[in-house]
């Protein structure tokens, strides 16, 4: 159970109580002190106006808010191009597949793309992967997406690109709301917020929880008596304070936690992640602006692993991941210097130390463990990072460059029987230690109001996950093997395009990409296991690819006029990416990386009015690879959403929300015997949603 304080919330409302509202200040007040209003947003600083040089969608919260599951993935999803590892959500994928990526470049769980929340990194410090159920919808303010653009002043590791996740800001937020819904499967949807807002600041606390029965992942065509649903359940928490400290200084303080419960339809596949995180931010938007930020991260995961028989009908444990903390320590410190209207310079630097374990007991016999396994680590990243923009005229030029020292170091594995005796493995790893100089450099020309043309080139750089690293796995039949040698990834990419405004409330945007991600690390499949694993029809391992070519286009279009109540709204990502392999993956030269499609569509019709709005989504996603190999093909798969908000009352508003309404078979993953699972089928939900005015 997840228990939240309202203790800050009391604190800031007794404080704020002898504030003046900065709507309303006091009549007496002298003439000088109503022009300098205290105004809290609770956001960071601006965006860079060098950032138009780039391919950028933003997601607002009227359409986070009207979507038909109600979580995080799915409406990332309206952004083309941008993808998980599997297709499966976080009802009924392994947390451990959930890493984003953008721009066909591939994946293997760990992500690609950078996401912060408020600033602070979320990706999972020891694996990498996104703890989706950690972000209810109802907290988000804006979604802010960046292809491409390299490891800019957010931070190292977007090599694909950026995701913002923003908390709501004062003006979104109504003081108290919450929504309740019961869908297919038993399954019930609910979140809800309390906000309190004064003259200098405000406080909100917020809760999420969500379970299901689940659907059987297995598809028919492939079940035995092994198979059945897979239920799951979650929930998150957090609580926020913004106070202003005078008239362009703010402070920030953030706490969330989530729990999320799974099991992947069999016995022996049960998975839990869990996490707390905490973070202060000082923002000043004075002559001088500048951003101070400090955060912690924990997190613990467990999960067990199955090997199932030919004829599914038998399921016998094979491993039990009985705890995985991890813990991810930073902070940052960023300045824009007062240089002018026309340009804006960012100077700041940030630190990023994470380091955890994975514990583990295997090789069951007679249903008993017979051995024990912990492998871990650590990593720590430091960078100093400048991004400066220029606006002079019609031109936008921006110009950015980061430096990165990375070390890993306290690396080990060791396996233990439990009956005692030797150890069968026993390693220390050696530390090392490097640097990785990389940066953008973009421009953007406006030759006429509804005309911009943009260009730009940038690299970026990730270092391999602890989870990469150190930890082998087994799914199912199928095992994998870590690499403690493996190299950073480094991406060097160009694009450039066009954006148009024809009409207002009117725009098209489209992008020609090239990347080539260097020492692409990948699961690669050998026929050569160091070691007997019984069970095992498919053995990989970790590997530095020479690297993944991916070029294609994208295309963004959105219709939404100002006075209307209609919108339209869509989006296409059409990527060739391809494996340059040698030595030991040259038999992936020219291949397609895995899990990596052609094509992705996504078109949303929309009406609003009020508090009652119409909504239809229309996704697909082409054919794709579970394999590295190119042997197993994920069929094309075309889904249809629906939302749909009728008002009751000025504050009560009735919901119908349909998921993949035409029940079409999205295939998620097909294991070595040729065992298909499903993404979600057709869910259906009915609800209610109040929101105090």
């Amino acid at each position: 159970m997840i228990r939240f304080s309202l203790s800050v919330a009391a604190l800031l409302s007794s404080s704020a109580a002898v504030a003046q509202s900065a709507e309303q200040p006091a009549a007496s007040a002298p003439e000088d002190a109503v022009a300098r209003e205290i105004v809290v947003t609770g956001r960071g600083l601006a965006d860079a106006p060098g950032d138009r040089a780039y391919a950028v969608v933003t997601i607002d919260r009227a359409r986070i808010q009207a979507n038909a599951s109600n979580r995080l993935e799915s409406v990332l999803a309206d952004v083309a191009g941008l993808q998980q590892f599997r297709r499966s959500d976080s009802r009924s994928a392994n947390p451990t597949s959930q890493g984003i990526s953008l721009r066909g470049i591939g994946g293997n769980a760990s992500s690609r793309a950078l996401l912060i929340f408020d600033g602070v990194p979320q990706a999972d410090p020891f694996g990498g992967w996104v703890a989706f159920p950690a972000y209810a919808t109802g907290r988000l303010g804006r979604i802010r997406v960046t292809r491409g653009g390299g490891s800019g002043y957010q931070g190292p590791g977007a090599l694909a690109g950026t995701v913002e996740l923003e908390s709501a800001t004062p003006d979104q937020l109504a003081p108290v709301q919450a929504s309740v819904a019961y869908g297919s499967r038993d399954s019930v949807d609910a979140q809800g917020s309390a906000a309190l807002v004064r003259g200098s600041g405000f406080a909100t606390v917020s809760g999420a929880y969500a379970r299901g029965d689940g659907f059987t992942p297995t598809v028919a065509q492939s079940r035995g008596i092994v198979d059945r649903p897979a239920p799951y359940e979650q929930a998150s928490g957090a609580l926020r304070t913004v106070i202003g400290i005078g008239a362009t200084t703010e402070v920030q303080m953030n706490a969330s936690a989530f729990t999320d419960r799974r099991d992947r339809g069999s016995d022996f596949t049960a998975n839990t992640s869990e996490g707390a995180d905490a973070s202060v931010r000082l923002i000043g938007r004075g002559r001088w602006g500048y951003s101070a930020l400090a955060y912690l991260q924990t997190r613990a995961f467990a999960s067990s692993f199955n090997s199932i028989n030919a004829a599914r009908t038998t399921a016998i444990q094979s491993l039990n991941q009985y705890n995985t903390p991890a813990t991810g320590l930073g902070g940052r410190i960023e300045i824009l210097p007062p240089l002018g209207e026309s340009i804006t310079l960012r100077l700041g630097a940030d630190i990023r130390d994470v380091s955890g374990k994975t514990q583990e007991l295997y090789t069951f016999v007679n249903a008993a463990p017979t051995r024990r396994r912990e492998a871990g680590g650590g990593t720590t990243t430091t960078g100093a990072f400048a991004d400066a923009s220029l606006v002079a005229g019609d031109v936008t030029f921006s110009l950015g460059g980061r430096i990165d020292w990375w070390s890993i170091d306290g690396g080990y594995l060791s396996e233990r029987p439990l009956a005692g005796g030797a150890a069968l493995t026993n390693l220390r790893y050696a530390d090392r230690d490097g640097h990785e100089t990389t940066g953008r450099a973009g421009v953007a020309y406006q030759p006429v109001e509804s005309i911009t043309l943009r260009a730009a080139g940038y690299r970026g750089w990730r270092l391999p996950t602890l989870n990469e690293l150190y930890r082998p796995f087994r799914v199912g039949n199928d095992a994998t093997a870590a690499n403690a040698l493996l190299s950073p990834e480094r991406l060097t990419g160009i694009e450039g395009g066009v954006t148009l405004a024809p009409a207002p409330g009117v725009t098209i945007a489209a992008t020609y990409f090239y990347n080539r991600l260097k020492d692409a690390i990948a699961n690669v499949t050998t026929t050569s296991p160091p070691q007997i694993l019984p069970g095992v029809t498919t053995y990989r391992v970790r590997q530095n690819l020479d690297a993944i070519r991916a070029h294609g286009f994208e295309l963004d279009a959105a219709y939404r006029p100002d006075a209307g109540p209609f919108g339209v709204q869509a989006s296409w990502s059409h990527t060739n990416p391809t494996v340059e392999g040698s030595g030991i993956t040259a038999a992936l030269d020219g291949l397609r990386p895995a899990q990596t499609p052609r094509d992705q569509v996504s078109g949303t019709v929309d009406w609003r009015h009020d508090a009652a709005a119409l909504s239809l989504t229309v996704r697909r996603i082409g054919r794709q690879y579970d394999d590295d190999q190119n042997t197993r093909v994920l069929d094309p798969a075309t889904t249809l959403d629906g939302y749909a908000a009728l008002p009751i009352t000025r504050a009560l508003v009735a919901e119908l929300r349909g998921e993949n309404l035409f029940d079409a078979r999205v295939e998620a993953g097909i294991s070595g015997a040729n065992i298909v699972e499903r993404a979600t089928p057709r869910t259906i939900w009915v609800g209610l949603r109040y929101g105090l005015r």
